[in-house]
């Protein structure tokens, strides 16, 4: 039988191209989102393909409907953990309380409430693997990150601790921290669906980071031998060098 991979936030951007590769490497993949639409029609992809992929369509911060899913399941060898989001730029003077607390629902409780539900099944496996998305946000604080740095600074402290927790069980954890990433929705999301705004973060940037760059890194990090463990893994396109150094190409420059 083929391990089962569930892959949360699988309707669009990182999750999607995720569960793809994954697929691709023989796994029997598990879309999870709240968008039905969108992961049946990839799971309906898939299968003809020929490759093995279901949809679940769930909320990860609804803790009863996660216990639920992960009763459904027979058994689980791998959990990437992608769902999440950033609402708003605004200062921390100036930001929302319910942004804060919906960015940290999705980007913190949400992974919480996948991996203890299904961490059971993980250990069962007898070579488990959670892979926590974070991004170079739960790293280093940049000015108008707010609420979406500290929730993920949240998340990058849960890997951490979880990986010391966890040691000696048959369970790796992994961190992948992207940093600029251009998806068809995380910016737009941010900027409440402002286009304008969202294509300004990316104006001038040769070559930001694809969905698929980044679904390449996870797949190989959850693809490397059960004893070689990927802690943690900062992904940045070249014009990155940090949150605060970014190369724009000026108009008329070559």
């Amino acid at each position: 039988m083929s391990a089962t991979a569930v892959v949360t936030g699988a309707s669009s951007g990182i999750g999607a191209a995720t569960a793809r590769g994954l697929a691709e490497q023989g796994y029997d993949v598990v879309l999870v989102a709240r968008r039905a639409d969108r992961i049946e029609a990839l799971a309906k992809e898939l299968a003809g393909e020929g490759r093995s992929a279901r949809a679940h369509v769930l909320d990860v911060t609804d803790r009863a409907a996660v216990d639920a899913f992960a009763d459904s399941l027979t058994s689980c060898e791998v959990l990437v953990n992608n769902a999440g989001g950033a609402i708003g730029t605004e200062t921390v003077a100036e930001g929302d309380p319910a942004d804060w607390r919906a960015m940290y629902e999705v980007n913190v409780i949400g992974v919480l409430n996948m991996t203890q539900a299904l961490l059971p099944k993980l250990i069962a496996s007898g070579d488990g693997t959670v892979l926590v998305v974070s991004s170079t946000a739960g790293h280093t604080a940049y000015e108008g990150g707010g609420g979406y740095v500290a929730a993920k600074h949240g998340a990058h402290s849960m890997a951490a601790t979880l990986r010391l927790e966890l040691c000696g069980e048959p369970v790796r954890v992994l961190e992948i921290a992207p940093g600029m990433v251009r998806t068809e929705e995380f910016a737009l999301n941010r900027m409440r669906g402002d286009s304008g705004a969202a294509d300004a973060v990316y104006a001038g940037v040769p070559d930001p980071l694809s969905a698929e760059d980044v679904a390449d890194t996870i797949v190989w990090a959850v693809t490397r031998p059960p004893h070689v463990n990927i802690d943690l893994l900062v992904v940045r396109p070249r014009a990155q060098a940090a949150q605060h150094k970014v190369h724009r190409v000026q108009r008329g420059e070559s």
